[in-house]
């Protein structure tokens, strides 16, 4: 296999991991599809745009900047609207109609705002590439790649020897348990949408850096982040983290034997061989149910 199909597999695999795991995380506290997640993605980066282009604000302070803006999109979705639907006791179809609503309303804000033409981000790294190991890589792709493994660290970390990491774990085996034992759920489940729309917002960033961007450009991460989810197992990062780097591999070696415009086609190929032969994931295991 050539060095090239390789390394795009590994940088697609590494963007594609901080949508999954940020939609995951999402996903297993609020117990719903949180489509929003993608205008999330495309927001930061419009964010970062904005500031840069705009308003001449130095590029690293413009991307932590369109960062948390995209973050803070994320947590007011879920205080505005989630929360008080939950209050009234709807079921998840109904979280995830207003969920699509809200992306679709978003999307078009910026359609609004921006207009609907490709825009780029001044970067001071331009296109420039490296070669490594006999594949050719800008430093935003590289960037990507390290950027993409530190994070994951860095939440596994927060998750399993933290207390916050405690309390989401909690809330996600269980919430109203966890409110007996004295978690504030809400209050945990702001935590998360922080955290996975921190996820996400970097994602978005790293990737109008590297092709640019269009108010549309969420939705294809976002679908892809699902499917690396499903198929890894969608609960440890670990199962997360190995869909991701299947998915990506299997699209770049699927455009390299049969062409590009088979990539989207391909994956979703893959989950639905998945779902027919072993719908838990790779490293997900098969629930027992017992009747008492």
């Amino acid at each position: 296999m050539e060095p090239q199909i390789i390394t795009n597999g590994l940088i697609s695999a590494s963007s594609c991991l901080l949508m999954a795991l940020g939609f995951a995380l999402i996903y297993r506290t609020a117990r719903f599809f949180h489509f929003a997640h993608g205008i999330v993605f495309t927001a930061s980066a419009y964010c970062t745009f904005l500031l840069v282009a705009w308003l001449q604000v130095p590029l690293w302070l413009s991307l932590v900047l369109g960062t948390a803006g995209g973050t803070l999109i994320g947590v007011l979705t879920e205080i505005c609207i989630y929360r008080n639907l939950r209050r009234r006791k709807v079921s998840s179809l109904v979280l995830l109609l207003a969920s699509l609503g809200l992306y679709i309303v978003l999307q078009n804000v910026l359609s609004m705002i921006f207009g609907d033409r490709t825009r780029s981000i001044p970067s001071v790294w331009g296109h420039e590439t490296i070669t490594i190991i006999g594949a050719r890589v800008t430093y935003v792709q590289l960037g990507t790649m390290c950027i993409s493994l530190t994070l994951s660290f860095a939440l596994g970390v927060l998750l399993k020897w933290t207390r916050l990491g405690r309390a989401v774990r909690a809330v996600s085996d269980n919430p109203e348990l966890a409110n007996i034992s004295g978690i504030d759920s809400d209050r945990i489940t702001v935590c998360v949408f922080a955290v996975g729309s921190a996820l996400a917002g970097v994602a978005g960033n790293l990737a109008a850096l590297d092709v640019n961007m269009t108010p549309t450009m969420g939705l294809g991460p976002l679908m892809m982040g699902i499917v690396a989810g499903i198929i890894g197992g969608g609960r440890g990062i670990a199962g997360i983290a190995l869909g991701a780097l299947l998915l990506g591999m299997a699209q770049h070696l699927g455009a390299w034997q049969i062409g590009s415009q088979w990539q989207d086609a391909t994956a979703f190929l893959i989950l639905l061989a998945f779902l027919l032969v072993r719908p838990e994931g790779v490293i997900g295991k098969k629930h027992r149910t017992a009747t008492v």
